[in-house]
């Protein structure tokens, strides 16, 4: 079936900004989801560290567990503040707006990324199990990382937006 012309919303000429407003505020919205399901992580992962015990004394009395949770806390904070940053841009004009969208989408995925193995990890067997929702999680993180252009992608057209690079 074949429209008439006067169907046409607009005249085409318009539509590529009108996408690209849409998907930069998509980005900061999912971003906006990564860091709640990240500190959902981070807060698991500390209780479950707390009440674990390994060699008679919980696993977060480990040292190299704690270095890993605070390491899992910064990501997380970074990510937050990154996610912060696209929401308040995202009515700004559209070359400022679509660099922090990017930016906030290529520091989101790649902390999303780093929390959800830590999570997983931290863990054990049970990080992968359907008793538990770090693994839902760990999946929703890793579709996060990939919607609308892997980290690569948007650490690229960051780069051609600031100028730096020609696209």
């Amino acid at each position: 079936m074949q429209l008439p012309a006067d169907a046409l919303l607009g005249d085409g000429s318009d539509a590529l900004p009108a996408i690209e407003t849409v998907v930069d505020r998509a980005m900061a919205a999912l971003g906006a989801e990564a860091v709640g399901i990240m500190q959902r992580l981070l807060d698991t992962t500390l209780e479950y560290t707390k009440i674990r015990k390994q060699f008679g004394r919980p696993l977060s009395a480990n040292q190299v567990i704690r270095h890993r949770l605070a390491d899992v806390a910064m990501q997380v904070d970074e990510a937050r503040s990154m996610a912060l940053r696209a929401a308040l841009m995202a009515n700004a004009e559209p070359v400022a707006r679509s660099r922090a969208a990017s930016g906030a989408k290529a520091k989101i995925g790649k902390c999303a990324r780093f929390v959800a193995e830590q999570a997983v990890q931290l863990h054990g067997a049970m990080g992968v199990t359907e008793e538990l929702d770090i693994g839902a999680y760990f999946k929703r993180l890793l579709a996060f990382d990939t919607l609308f252009g892997g980290s690569a992608h948007h650490y690229r057209r960051h780069a051609a937006l600031s100028g730096r690079v020609h696209a």
